[in-house]
């Protein structure tokens, strides 16, 4: 009976010391992956590559720094104390000169192997002299105005190298939506190649900013992005993760901070295919600046509907002013077909081929006026 007790009380003995080596055995484990667990819920876990490091090193040596050099027209107007013996006798030169010339900084990036150039408008806009400094070029090439839009607000330039350049691919605008990631390179207060990073906000916001003439650009179809955007980043390119160009940047919301926007890339696509394969960019033109019709447009000429387009400028030599088109002028119809607002008469310039002669039929005091124009191809000051 005591030898059966013994055996029991090994038994259990046993028992414990397997019990008690299991659990030294599996506790660390489950403590671990306890550990594990917290630490997932409290860290925010980065893949292996940085694709951000990776797609600005990929289009580095696309993306360009403008400088624009303006004549001051002030520069001559100098300050009247100037001319004063007692202010001379007490203070001599003191005063600060009058700058001849004023600087301007901006971005662009390259889309051809032999130099073409996609920026904004309002960055080379009245500029004497373009500067473009290209990676891996010591000195700042001079950059020549191949084609301005002031509408879109592109512009193309051409820089002259004896080397091939890196052009940066197209991505398509229309195949982004709001969340998805945006890269943003640019030259911020003259900063080279600075890069942010966010996100797509917003698709086809309308906008409108003030000139330096105090005159109003309206946008009508920006991608609004929070990747950090500044004075200098103007036309620069927002990349989609594949390091392709979805955007051009624009401009800067001055509400906010955080809110940027860019025009989108497929506006431009034509203009750089007809450069690969023409050569030259080749713009039907009719040579108006037109408007919408507000009510107060409407209530002011009497019109019956605020539908149409109001002629705001004519340009000089244009098909517009061959045609007699004049200031006022509301355009009702192109080629027979309802014009509704100022966009349907740029879409229906546009499908038009240089040589085609279009019907115009617009309002003028009042009367209905049938005039006939000649679509020309865009010259590269307009």
């Amino acid at each position: 009976m005591i030898l059966n007790r013994l055996k029991d009380n090994n038994k259990l003995l046993f028992s414990l010391v397997v019990t008690l080596i299991l659990s030294i055995l599996i506790t660390p484990n489950i403590i671990a992956e306890e550990k594990v667990v917290q630490e997932n819920k409290e860290k925010v876990y980065v893949t292996q590559n940085n694709f951000f490091a990776d797609i600005a090193a990929k289009v580095d040596s696309g993306v360009v720094k403008i400088t624009t050099i303006t004549k001051n027209e002030n520069s001559q107007m100098q300050n009247p104390l100037y001319e004063d013996p007692f202010f001379k006798y007490f203070f001599g030169d003191q005063l600060p000169e009058v700058p001849k010339n004023l600087e301007g900084y901006g971005s662009g990036f390259i889309v051809t192997e032999d130099g073409f150039i996609i920026t904004n408008e309002h960055v080379i806009h009245g500029a004497d002299q373009i500067k473009v400094n290209v990676n891996n070029i010591e000195e700042p090439l001079k950059g020549e105005i191949v084609w301005t839009d002031r509408n879109l607000d592109l512009a193309v330039i051409r820089v002259d190298v004896d080397q091939s350049l890196n052009p940066i691919p197209l991505g398509d605008s229309n195949n982004i939506r709001p969340g998805d990631w945006a890269v943003a390179i640019g030259n911020p207060f003259g900063f080279e190649h600075t890069v942010t990073t966010g996100v797509i906000s917003a698709l086809g916001r309308p906008i409108q900013i003030p000139t330096s003439q105090g005159q109003l650009r309206s946008y009508k179809n920006l991608i609004q992005t929070d990747a950090a955007i500044n004075p200098g980043n103007s036309g620069g390119p927002l990349l989609n993760l594949d390091g392709e160009v979805i955007g051009i940047n624009t401009a800067v919301s001055a509400q906010g901070q955080g809110i940027g926007f860019a025009i989108p890339v497929n506006e431009v696509k034509k203009v750089v295919k007809d450069l690969e394969t023409k050569g030259e960019i080749i713009q039907p033109w009719l040579g108006v600046s037109v408007g919408k019709i507000s009510s107060e447009v409407q209530e002011y000429f009497n019109l019956g509907s605020t539908k149409g387009a109001i002629i705001l400028d004519i340009f000089p030599d244009s098909p517009a002013e061959k045609a007699g088109l004049k200031t006022y002028d509301v355009i009702k119809e192109i080629d027979k077909k309802e014009v509704e607002s100022p966009d349907d008469v740029v879409e229906k310039i546009n499908q038009k081929n240089i040589g085609q002669r279009i019907l115009i039929k617009v309002l003028r005091n009042g009367e209905h006026e049938i005039l006939f124009a000649r679509i020309e191809k865009k010259p590269n000051q307009y």
